[in-house]
């Protein structure tokens, strides 16, 4: 993840109070729970990268050998394997 906890509490705050001031949302509940939630959002998004990296991790680990035995450059591997992912999934980093 490429933003610290106290950016994403601060990017939740601020969102949920420009929603709420510019009428897009109205906040029934505590303030505090919708804030929950779009951190939530973010941090799940976030994580998608995380995530994505780990299962790259793995295929590697999983031909690690043949990568040895070629003599494959293991980031140049890595990058065109995440690429090809994000690709196919139509994920947005």
């Amino acid at each position: 993840m490429r933003l610290p906890k106290e950016m994403v509490d601060y990017l939740a705050k601020a969102l949920a109070e420009r929603l709420t001031k510019e009428g897009f949302i109205a906040i029934k509940g505590p303030q505090d729970e919708v804030e929950g939630r779009i951190k939530h959002v973010i941090m799940e998004d976030l994580l998608v990268e995380d995530r994505l990296n780990e299962e790259v991790k793995e295929l590697l680990r999983e031909y690690a050998s043949e990568i040895d035995k070629r003599e494959v450059d293991y980031s140049r591997m890595f990058n065109l394997i995440k690429s090809k992912l994000v690709k196919e999934r139509g994920l947005i980093l």
